[in-house]
């Protein structure tokens, strides 16, 4: 039984490489226009690159090849030094890799996979479905057959919009025809891999009718040849742009790379090791520099469709690399019938497959905060682009977690019957007996909410009903304390102390309590005043209470 499913596992690989590979060929060669260098380039990162991240990387779905995103990053920068593909550009194509690759190395080194943390199942909801928009979008233009107006996927639309007049009647009949031909085969028959059928009967169609006579545009002659290796050379006054250029393509890689590794392992229940794939791209781009192509990425276009075509490990991208091998070697020719529609419009249903409606409607049935987190990223990654979507995504998930640390859920606990309380929204006038007061606090202690402890808790003592004499602080949630909020505590203690209050402190931890010892803060509280649990804190409390009532 296991023999068989490890069969069918590599069976199925296989067949999902040779789908993949019939779209990703001619759709790297279009990223190699995008980067402005020869379409066989764009072969090349198809080559070598995969299967070095294959043996490095943790991702059993990250799709490492060439990337839009990347690719118009390499041509902004290295167009100010030379023009877009001349022969000096040429050139500092592979020196950009070969830096990128370095970059990564250190970026492993200093373990910088932790960035994908910050990147949470909302964001990740949220970014897909702006790849997927703006992969819809950017494959229209091919779709109705007129020329790319505009650099973002807004500006396409409205140009597509407003030049929709120019295009090519034949050219949407088919493209027509081969997106409803995958639509339904995905549903009639999900065996057969519709894409694949698409691009092969369309290359025979296209040859023998001559399609470009009929005003369907194809992809044209394609040089071949394997990639000589070799290390690239580059001249000191370069670096003032490559390295530039390179950064940017760095950290557009490991937060690319891993949204899209971490959005597939959630869905599939896997786990990935964001450091190990940051290696498996640094070695992936150092095979694309001494093979003298461009910068590679990992694709979340590229990742959709291999798991669509049933990719379920890195052996589809192998597959992948030996059918583009063999292409170069001596295949090239077949594919300038390819029309260029035909790819648009396969890339067109994978990227409206990627627009995840039920995932943010569920999201905002639960929680409509995380939900406005979720289209602000996925509207970013349209209207703006991909790197700036996901920067912009990390930044308020990290200021949504700062805002809800700020304004903690603060709470006064209320007795309901013997031996049990509930917690009721802390505001003026709360007590949880007359002379005592339990407040919780669900949230470290750090400059920028202490002021908001120190300010109920004295707002608690002056409103309360009856003259307070001990305050327990349910400190379950504090793990921490910086040297503000120390400051803050020994100012709160000693105005408390004026008003003979006594502070306790229940489900104290250790690393509370060595905060407290590194502030000077245990001497002023008092040792016997911090204890391991609440139910000790309050009976002690209790107990100081009817020592002080009855003393009074």
């Amino acid at each position: 039984m296991a023999s068989a499913k490890k069969k069918n596992a590599w069976w199925g690989d296989c067949i999902a490489g040779l789908s993949e590979a019939a779209l990703s060929v001619p759709q790297v060669m279009g990223y190699a226009r995008i980067a402005g260098v020869p379409a066989v380039m764009g072969l090349y990162t198809a080559l070598l690159p995969p299967l070095v991240f294959a043996a490095l990387g943790s991702s059993r779905h990250l799709v490492v090849a060439a990337d839009s995103a990347t690719a118009a990053i390499l041509a902004g920068g290295l167009k100010s030094v030379a023009p877009t593909g001349s022969a000096a550009y040429i050139a500092l194509v592979p020196v950009v890799a070969l830096f990128t690759a370095g970059l990564l190395l250190i970026a492993r080194l200093f373990r910088l996979g932790f960035l994908a943390d910050f990147l949470s199942r909302t964001v990740l909801v949220g970014f897909l479905t702006g790849v997927g928009c703006q992969v819809a979008i950017s494959m229209l233009h091919d779709m109705v057959g007129i020329s790319q107006k505009g650099e973002n996927s807004l500006l396409q639309l409205w140009g597509d919009v407003t030049h929709v007049h120019d295009a090519s009647l034949p050219t949407i009949a088919l493209s027509l025809l081969v997106a409803g031909c995958i639509v339904a085969a995905r549903h009639l028959t999900p065996r057969i891999p519709g894409a694949l059928v698409a691009v092969m009967g369309s290359i025979l169609a296209s040859a023998w009718f001559g399609f470009p006579h009929m005003g369907i545009a194809t992809l044209g002659p394609v040089s071949g040849g394997l990639p000589r290796l070799g290390v690239p050379h580059f001249g000191l006054n370069e670096l003032s742009v490559i390295v530039p250029t390179a950064l940017s393509c760095m950290f557009v890689i490991i937060a690319q790379s891993a949204a899209t590794s971490r959005a597939f392992a959630v869905q599939y229940g896997e786990t990935v090791d964001e450091n190990a794939d940051i290696l498996g791209l640094s070695g992936a781009n150092m095979a694309a520099a001494l093979s003298g192509t461009f910068v590679v990425n990992g694709s979340p276009t590229q990742t959709t469709l291999a798991v669509q075509f049933g990719a379920r490990s890195q052996r589809a991208q192998v597959v992948v690399a030996l059918v583009t091998g063999l292409i170069l070697f001596c295949a090239t020719g077949p594919l300038q019938y390819l029309p260029q529609c035909v790819l648009a419009s396969i890339v067109f249903v994978i990227g409206v497959d990627m627009i995840n409606i039920s995932g943010l409607r569920a999201i905002r049935r639960e929680s409509p905060g995380e939900f406005h987190l979720a289209l602000i990223t996925a509207v970013t990654v349209v209207a703006v682009g991909i790197e700036q979507g996901i920067f912009l995504a990390i930044v308020l998930s990290l200021l949504r977690h700062v805002r809800h640390s700020y304004e903690p859920h603060t709470s006064v606990l209320q007795p309901v019957r013997a031996g049990v309380f509930e917690a009721t929204r802390c505001h003026a006038g709360e007590e949880t007996e007359p002379g005592l007061i339990i407040y919780r606090f669900a949230a470290d202690l750090f400059y920028a909410n202490c002021t908001r402890f120190a300010d109920d808790v004295m707002e608690l003592v002056q409103t309360a009903p009856h003259p307070v004499f001990c305050i327990v602080v349910d400190a379950g949630a504090i793990t921490d304390i910086d040297y503000s909020a120390a400051a803050m505590m020994r100012d709160l203690v000693v105005r408390l102390q004026a008003r003979k209050v006594e502070l306790f402190f229940g489900r104290v931890s250790n690393d509370m309590r060595s905060d407290m010892v590194r502030h000077r803060l245990i001497d002023l509280v008092g040792e016997d005043h911090l204890l391991d649990a609440l139910h000790l804190a309050m009976e002690m409390a209790k107990k100081r209470l009817t020592q002080l009532t009855m003393g009074k």
